[in-house]
């Protein structure tokens, strides 16, 4: 079997930042990847389940309520909990969804209420939530984006 591409990355060398990890097309349409990383991979811990999970139902709900919803595919966790993947349609490159980006974070990180489809109705496992959390790490990797604009793996 052929190696697939995210598995072609250093991890040891990956820091926070915002990837395009691969890009698709099938006919004219064209689908790009972006790997929104969040923690260093094998030199920070990774990001405990129920602030990845609130993550992602912020992230999700914010992408899918912005301006360019559109344009948006997909919003999830990666498996090895360092970061999420952001779907969107469009050959795209990371400044290009650089201000989006920020925009979400800055919504995590103001958060307050109910978080959006925790209910056991919307969710398969909704009481596994923690937005203290979530706002930690989406303040640290905004911190991260902005200081360092981490766009091309090395």
């Amino acid at each position: 079997m052929n190696k697939i591409e995210s598995f072609k990355i250093n991890h040891l060398d990956l820091d926070p930042g915002l990837y395009v990890s691969r890009r698709d097309k099938k006919g004219e349409c064209v689908v790009t990847t972006f790997d929104m990383r969040i923690t260093a991979p094998n030199r920070e811990p990774v990001i405990d389940i129920p602030a990845l999970h609130t993550i992602e139902h912020l992230c999700a709900t914010f992408l899918r309520n912005s301006a360019q919803k559109d344009e948006i595919v997909y919003f999830g966790p990666m498996g090895c909990r360092t970061g999420c993947y952001i779907v969107m349609f469009g050959d795209l490159k990371s400044e290009d969804i650089y201000d989006l980006v920020i925009s979400m974070c800055d919504f995590v990180i103001g958060f307050e209420g109910e978080i959006p489809g925790a209910s056991p109705v919307e969710c398969g496992n909704y009481s596994e939530q923690n937005l203290n959390m979530a706002k930690y790490y989406i303040t640290k990797y905004k911190k991260a984006l902005i200081d360092n604009k981490n766009f091309e793996y090395k």
